[in-house]
Protein backbone atom coordinates (compact mmCIF):
# COMPACT_ATOMS: atom_id res chain seq x y z
CA UNK A 1 0.00 0.00 0.00
CA UNK A 2 0.72 3.56 -0.49
CA UNK A 3 0.08 6.14 2.09
CA UNK A 4 1.21 9.41 3.87
CA UNK A 5 2.78 9.62 7.36
CA UNK A 6 0.79 8.51 9.77
CA UNK A 7 -0.84 5.93 7.00
CA UNK A 8 2.42 4.85 6.85
CA UNK A 9 3.36 4.29 10.64
CA UNK A 10 -0.03 2.69 11.03
CA UNK A 11 0.65 -0.18 8.78
CA UNK A 12 4.15 -0.32 10.36
CA UNK A 13 2.49 -0.91 13.84
CA UNK A 14 -0.36 -2.71 12.60
CA UNK A 15 2.40 -5.55 11.13
CA UNK A 16 4.54 -5.46 14.30
CA UNK A 17 7.10 -3.43 13.71
CA UNK A 18 8.89 -1.53 16.51
CA UNK A 19 7.42 2.13 16.42
CA UNK A 20 9.84 5.34 15.23
CA UNK A 21 9.53 9.03 15.22
CA UNK A 22 9.94 9.89 11.49
CA UNK A 23 11.46 13.39 10.46
CA UNK A 24 10.82 13.74 6.55
CA UNK A 25 12.57 16.27 4.56
CA UNK A 26 9.02 17.35 3.39
CA UNK A 27 5.38 17.65 4.54
CA UNK A 28 4.48 15.33 1.55
CA UNK A 29 5.45 11.97 2.54
CA UNK A 30 4.57 8.89 0.34
CA UNK A 31 5.67 5.98 1.64
CA UNK A 32 4.91 2.38 0.44
CA UNK A 33 4.86 -0.67 2.71
CA UNK A 34 4.40 -4.52 1.97
CA UNK A 35 4.29 -7.21 4.71
CA UNK A 36 4.16 -10.73 4.20
CA UNK A 37 4.82 -13.86 6.43
CA UNK A 38 6.83 -16.58 5.98
CA UNK A 39 6.77 -19.10 9.35
CA UNK A 40 7.59 -17.31 12.35
CA UNK A 41 9.32 -14.54 10.48
CA UNK A 42 7.57 -11.43 9.48
CA UNK A 43 8.99 -9.40 6.02
CA UNK A 44 8.75 -5.92 5.39
CA UNK A 45 9.24 -3.95 1.94
CA UNK A 46 9.23 0.11 2.50
CA UNK A 47 9.73 2.41 0.04
CA UNK A 48 10.70 5.76 1.58
CA UNK A 49 11.53 9.23 0.71
CA UNK A 50 14.45 11.28 2.21
CA UNK A 51 13.91 10.97 5.85
CA UNK A 52 15.49 10.45 9.39
CA UNK A 53 14.20 8.82 12.24
CA UNK A 54 14.54 8.16 15.70
CA UNK A 55 13.31 5.18 17.89
CA UNK A 56 13.78 5.23 21.56
CA UNK A 57 14.74 2.74 23.88
CA UNK A 58 11.35 0.29 25.02
CA UNK A 59 11.28 -1.91 27.74
CA UNK A 60 12.72 -5.52 27.40
CA UNK A 61 9.85 -7.57 27.40
CA UNK A 62 8.83 -5.67 24.11
CA UNK A 63 11.96 -7.33 22.42
CA UNK A 64 10.93 -11.06 21.11
CA UNK A 65 12.61 -10.09 17.75
CA UNK A 66 15.62 -9.04 16.18
CA UNK A 67 15.40 -6.81 12.86
CA UNK A 68 17.61 -7.77 9.98
CA UNK A 69 17.68 -4.47 7.53
CA UNK A 70 18.69 -5.43 4.02
CA UNK A 71 19.35 -2.60 1.59
CA UNK A 72 17.81 -2.67 -1.94
CA UNK A 73 18.22 0.79 -2.90
CA UNK A 74 19.66 4.51 -1.90
CA UNK A 75 21.80 4.28 1.01
CA UNK A 76 21.17 4.72 4.98
CA UNK A 77 23.49 5.42 7.80
CA UNK A 78 22.11 3.94 11.22
CA UNK A 79 23.28 4.07 14.30
CA UNK A 80 22.65 1.77 17.30
CA UNK A 81 24.44 0.63 20.46
CA UNK A 82 28.13 1.10 19.88
CA UNK A 83 27.93 1.00 15.93
CA UNK A 84 27.34 3.74 13.27
CA UNK A 85 27.09 1.57 10.00
CA UNK A 86 26.93 3.27 6.44
CA UNK A 87 24.39 1.13 4.37
CA UNK A 88 24.59 0.79 0.41
CA UNK A 89 22.72 -1.22 -2.06
CA UNK A 90 22.76 -4.97 -0.82
CA UNK A 91 24.16 -4.62 2.76
CA UNK A 92 22.58 -5.46 5.89
CA UNK A 93 22.47 -4.53 9.63
CA UNK A 94 21.40 -6.34 12.59
CA UNK A 95 19.24 -4.16 14.81
CA UNK A 96 17.46 -4.76 18.77
CA UNK A 97 13.62 -3.01 18.49
CA UNK A 98 14.52 -2.59 22.07
CA UNK A 99 17.32 0.02 22.29
CA UNK A 100 17.32 3.57 20.90
CA UNK A 101 17.93 3.84 17.29
CA UNK A 102 19.19 6.82 15.14
CA UNK A 103 19.01 6.89 11.22
CA UNK A 104 19.15 9.25 8.51
CA UNK A 105 18.22 7.94 4.98
CA UNK A 106 17.75 8.94 1.39
CA UNK A 107 15.18 7.86 -0.75
CA UNK A 108 15.45 4.43 -0.45
CA UNK A 109 13.97 0.58 -0.89
CA UNK A 110 14.70 -2.06 1.71
CA UNK A 111 13.32 -4.90 3.35
CA UNK A 112 13.37 -5.68 7.01
CA UNK A 113 12.63 -9.14 8.20
CA UNK A 114 11.54 -9.54 12.49
CA UNK A 115 12.98 -12.54 13.59
CA UNK A 116 12.52 -14.44 16.59
CA UNK A 117 15.70 -14.14 18.70
CA UNK A 118 14.82 -17.68 20.46
CA UNK A 119 14.98 -19.26 16.30
CA UNK A 120 18.44 -17.00 16.15
CA UNK A 121 19.84 -18.45 19.18
CA UNK A 122 22.27 -15.88 19.65
CA UNK A 123 23.49 -15.11 22.87
CA UNK A 124 23.61 -11.42 24.44
CA UNK A 125 27.01 -10.58 24.58
CA UNK A 126 26.90 -11.28 20.63
CA UNK A 127 24.31 -9.27 20.01
CA UNK A 128 25.65 -6.42 21.57
CA UNK A 129 28.88 -6.83 19.16
CA UNK A 130 26.65 -7.16 16.13
CA UNK A 131 23.78 -4.73 16.47
CA UNK A 132 24.29 -1.58 14.41
CA UNK A 133 27.41 -3.51 12.37
CA UNK A 134 27.28 -3.18 8.20
CA UNK A 135 27.39 -6.68 7.06
CA UNK A 136 28.90 -6.42 3.59
CA UNK A 137 25.82 -7.72 1.22
CA UNK A 138 28.21 -7.81 -1.89
CA UNK A 139 29.84 -11.52 -1.29
CA UNK A 140 30.40 -13.96 1.11
CA UNK A 141 27.25 -14.71 3.39
CA UNK A 142 25.98 -12.07 3.79
CA UNK A 143 25.55 -12.25 -0.16
CA UNK A 144 23.36 -15.09 0.24
CA UNK A 145 21.49 -13.67 2.54
CA UNK A 146 20.86 -10.55 0.66
CA UNK A 147 19.65 -12.42 -2.50
CA UNK A 148 17.37 -14.13 -0.24
CA UNK A 149 15.76 -11.46 1.63
CA UNK A 150 14.74 -9.53 -1.28
CA UNK A 151 13.32 -12.69 -2.85
CA UNK A 152 11.52 -13.74 0.40
CA UNK A 153 9.73 -10.60 0.58
CA UNK A 154 8.60 -10.49 -3.12
CA UNK A 155 7.35 -14.15 -3.36
CA UNK A 156 6.59 -15.48 0.35
CA UNK A 157 2.95 -16.27 -0.55
CA UNK A 158 1.31 -19.51 -1.27
CA UNK A 159 3.03 -22.01 1.06
CA UNK A 160 1.51 -24.74 2.89
CA UNK A 161 2.42 -24.29 6.62
CA UNK A 162 5.14 -26.91 6.61
CA UNK A 163 6.76 -25.38 3.19
CA UNK A 164 7.22 -22.09 5.21
CA UNK A 165 8.73 -23.13 8.06
CA UNK A 166 10.75 -25.35 6.67
CA UNK A 167 11.69 -22.14 4.34
CA UNK A 168 12.21 -20.10 7.48
CA UNK A 169 14.45 -22.34 8.96
CA UNK A 170 16.37 -22.09 6.29
CA UNK A 171 16.42 -18.41 5.92
CA UNK A 172 17.19 -18.03 9.69
CA UNK A 173 20.23 -20.67 9.15
CA UNK A 174 21.87 -18.23 6.60
CA UNK A 175 20.85 -15.38 9.11
CA UNK A 176 22.88 -16.94 11.37
CA UNK A 177 25.44 -18.12 9.03
CA UNK A 178 26.20 -14.04 7.87
CA UNK A 179 26.29 -12.76 11.81
CA UNK A 180 28.69 -15.82 12.49
CA UNK A 181 30.73 -14.75 9.41
CA UNK A 182 30.59 -11.13 11.09
CA UNK A 183 31.51 -12.26 14.41
CA UNK A 184 34.57 -14.24 12.51
CA UNK A 185 36.28 -10.90 11.67
CA UNK A 186 36.76 -10.40 15.43
CA UNK A 187 38.88 -13.92 15.75
CA UNK A 188 36.62 -15.41 18.40
CA UNK A 189 38.18 -16.89 21.50
CA UNK A 190 39.19 -20.60 21.61
CA UNK A 191 36.07 -21.14 23.67
CA UNK A 192 33.69 -19.48 21.29
CA UNK A 193 35.05 -21.77 18.08
CA UNK A 194 35.05 -25.06 19.77
CA UNK A 195 31.18 -24.35 21.12
CA UNK A 196 30.09 -22.98 17.79
CA UNK A 197 32.00 -26.65 16.13
CA UNK A 198 29.86 -28.69 18.99
CA UNK A 199 26.61 -27.13 17.98
CA UNK A 200 27.31 -27.83 14.66
CA UNK A 201 27.84 -31.59 15.70
CA UNK A 202 24.60 -31.83 17.65
CA UNK A 203 22.56 -30.18 14.93
CA UNK A 204 23.85 -32.65 12.11
CA UNK A 205 23.15 -35.77 14.61
CA UNK A 206 19.40 -34.91 16.39
CA UNK A 207 18.00 -38.03 14.98
CA UNK A 208 20.71 -40.30 17.01
CA UNK A 209 19.34 -41.42 19.78
CA UNK A 210 22.46 -41.84 21.23
CA UNK A 211 23.19 -37.85 21.42
CA UNK A 212 23.91 -37.21 24.83
CA UNK A 213 26.15 -34.75 26.54
CA UNK A 214 28.56 -37.49 27.30
CA UNK A 215 28.14 -38.42 23.78
CA UNK A 216 28.81 -34.99 22.32
CA UNK A 217 32.12 -34.34 24.81
CA UNK A 218 33.28 -37.86 24.06
CA UNK A 219 33.50 -36.57 20.39
CA UNK A 220 34.85 -33.86 20.89
CA UNK A 221 37.68 -35.35 23.59
CA UNK A 222 36.89 -32.97 26.37
CA UNK A 223 35.21 -34.40 29.99
CA UNK A 224 31.33 -33.59 30.31
CA UNK A 225 32.55 -31.30 33.06
CA UNK A 226 34.55 -29.01 30.52
CA UNK A 227 31.16 -29.57 28.28
CA UNK A 228 28.92 -27.68 30.63
CA UNK A 229 31.58 -25.08 31.22
CA UNK A 230 31.64 -24.19 27.67
CA UNK A 231 27.77 -23.65 27.30
CA UNK A 232 27.01 -22.29 30.99
CA UNK A 233 26.48 -18.46 29.77
CA UNK A 234 24.34 -19.85 27.18
CA UNK A 235 20.78 -19.63 26.90
CA UNK A 236 20.53 -23.61 26.88
CA UNK A 237 22.32 -25.89 28.02
CA UNK A 238 23.56 -28.95 26.21
CA UNK A 239 20.51 -31.22 26.66
CA UNK A 240 18.32 -28.72 26.34
CA UNK A 241 19.49 -27.48 23.17
CA UNK A 242 19.56 -31.27 22.32
CA UNK A 243 16.06 -31.43 23.24
CA UNK A 244 14.73 -28.26 21.85
CA UNK A 245 16.41 -28.78 18.45
CA UNK A 246 14.58 -31.92 18.18
CA UNK A 247 11.22 -31.20 18.99
CA UNK A 248 11.39 -28.20 16.37
CA UNK A 249 12.69 -30.54 14.11
CA UNK A 250 9.30 -32.80 14.88
CA UNK A 251 6.84 -30.12 14.60
CA UNK A 252 7.86 -29.09 11.35
CA UNK A 253 7.78 -32.52 10.17
CA UNK A 254 4.60 -33.10 11.60
CA UNK A 255 2.55 -30.09 10.42
CA UNK A 256 3.34 -31.54 6.83
CA UNK A 257 4.28 -34.80 6.71
CA UNK A 258 1.13 -36.99 7.55
CA UNK A 259 3.03 -39.30 9.80
CA UNK A 260 1.80 -40.57 12.63
CA UNK A 261 3.57 -38.44 16.19
CA UNK A 262 5.26 -41.91 17.31
CA UNK A 263 7.00 -42.18 13.92
CA UNK A 264 8.14 -38.83 14.09
CA UNK A 265 8.95 -38.63 17.44
CA UNK A 266 11.05 -42.16 17.22
CA UNK A 267 12.86 -40.87 13.94
CA UNK A 268 14.28 -37.73 15.82
CA UNK A 269 15.57 -39.63 18.63
CA UNK A 270 12.40 -39.75 21.35
CA UNK A 271 12.33 -43.19 22.07
CA UNK A 272 9.22 -42.48 24.84
CA UNK A 273 6.27 -41.15 22.59
CA UNK A 274 4.58 -40.05 26.12
CA UNK A 275 7.75 -38.62 27.42
CA UNK A 276 7.81 -36.54 23.73
CA UNK A 277 3.99 -35.44 24.31
CA UNK A 278 4.64 -33.93 27.08
CA UNK A 279 7.22 -32.68 26.15
CA UNK A 280 5.89 -31.52 23.47
CA UNK A 281 2.80 -29.97 25.08
CA UNK A 282 4.92 -28.34 28.15
CA UNK A 283 7.41 -26.64 25.04
CA UNK A 284 4.54 -25.41 22.69
CA UNK A 285 1.36 -25.23 24.68
CA UNK A 286 -0.48 -27.57 22.99
CA UNK A 287 -0.58 -31.48 21.66
CA UNK A 288 1.65 -33.04 19.25
CA UNK A 289 -1.26 -34.60 17.81
CA UNK A 290 -3.39 -31.38 17.03
CA UNK A 291 -0.88 -30.99 14.35
CA UNK A 292 -1.81 -33.67 12.98
CA UNK A 293 -5.31 -33.70 13.04
CA UNK A 294 -5.17 -30.41 11.92
CA UNK A 295 -2.92 -31.48 8.77
CA UNK A 296 -5.36 -33.94 8.47
CA UNK A 297 -8.33 -31.77 7.87
CA UNK A 298 -6.95 -29.38 5.90
CA UNK A 299 -5.98 -32.55 3.11
CA UNK A 300 -9.68 -33.96 3.97
CA UNK A 301 -11.13 -30.07 2.88
CA UNK A 302 -8.94 -29.65 0.18
CA UNK A 303 -10.18 -32.80 -1.16
CA UNK A 304 -13.93 -32.08 -0.94
CA UNK A 305 -13.53 -28.89 -2.20
CA UNK A 306 -11.97 -29.86 -4.99
CA UNK A 307 -14.70 -33.01 -5.64
CA UNK A 308 -17.45 -30.61 -5.28
CA UNK A 309 -15.88 -28.32 -7.68
CA UNK A 310 -15.28 -31.21 -10.16
CA UNK A 311 -18.96 -32.06 -9.60
CA UNK A 312 -20.44 -28.61 -10.42
CA UNK A 313 -18.40 -28.54 -12.95
CA UNK A 314 -19.86 -31.86 -14.09
CA UNK A 315 -23.55 -30.54 -13.77
CA UNK A 316 -22.66 -27.29 -15.62
CA UNK A 317 -21.50 -29.23 -18.40
CA UNK A 318 -24.27 -31.46 -18.77
CA UNK A 319 -26.46 -28.95 -18.80
CA UNK A 320 -24.54 -26.96 -21.73
CA UNK A 321 -24.49 -30.03 -23.41
CA UNK A 322 -28.59 -30.27 -23.09
CA UNK A 323 -28.99 -26.56 -24.44
CA UNK A 324 -26.53 -27.60 -27.35
CA UNK A 325 -28.79 -30.65 -28.42
CA UNK A 326 -31.87 -28.56 -28.34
Amino acid sequence: MIGNLETFQDELAAGGFPPLANKPAGADFRGRIATRDLGPLRLFSLDTPASACVGRERDASNGENLALKVMTRGRTRIEQGRGDAELGPTDLVLLDPTRTLRFESTAAAHVTILIPRRELRIRPAQIDRLVGVRIDGGHGPGALVSVLARESARSATGFREAEALRSAAAVVELVAVALESRLGDEQPAADEWLRDRITGYIEARLADPDLSPPAVAAAHHISVRRLHKLFEDQPLTVAALIRRRRLERCRAELTGSGRTVTAVATRWGFADPTHFSKLFKATYGYNARALVTSNRAQTTKTRTAGSEKDGVDQATRQQEEKSWRR
